[in-house]
């Protein structure tokens, strides 16, 4: 199964502000749904929380070390590597890491593919992207302007580890 992870980061490197995106980007929202539907999601308590549901046509993993947590729609785990054999165990073919910062930190060393939008701005935030480009080589880029429903540039990349 191929371990891919799937953000977009600011040229500062935040991810988030306040629990929440610090900005609209609809083009990427339906790259996202594009990528990830039909596919396992990994995700953080903290990140499903802000979403608040389950994401639709994907098999939604929430990653958390309370016991009691509930998230109907969800299967709900206390580890990654729980979440990653279940999924495995299900059958999939690409699995996709999407947050939160906690989760990208632990599961980069595994991340086979990265899905990168790189927001082409200085944003302020409190959540920041680990480090990562190490042993990655790009594979593809595209361009997106800003427009009415895009608050900002951006650029589509896609990253593979070299073996």
């Amino acid at each position: 199964m191929l371990i891919s992870a799937i953000v977009a980061v600011s040229e500062n490197n935040v991810i988030g502000r306040d629990g929440h995106l610090p900005w609209h980007l609809s083009a990427d929202l339906k790259r996202f749904k594009a990528i990830t539907t039909g596919h396992s999601i990994i995700l953080g308590r903290k990140n499903y929380d802000d979403i608040g549901r389950p994401l639709p046509n994907r098999t939604n993993y929430v990653l958390t070390r309370n016991k009691d947590f509930q998230a109907p729609g969800c299967i709900v785990c206390s580890s990654l590597e729980q979440a990653i054999e279940a999924a495995k165990a299900a059958g999939e073919t690409e699995c996709f890491i999407i947050g939160g910062a906690a989760v990208y930190r632990e599961a980069m060393p595994l991340v086979d593919k990265l899905y990168y939008t790189k927001v082409l701005s200085h944003v302020d935030g409190d959540v920041f992207f680990p480090e990562w480009v190490e042993n990655f080589a790009k594979k593809s880029e595209e361009m997106v302007p800003a427009d009415e429903k895009n608050d900002f540039p951006t650029l589509y990349q896609v990253w593979v580890r070299e073996k």
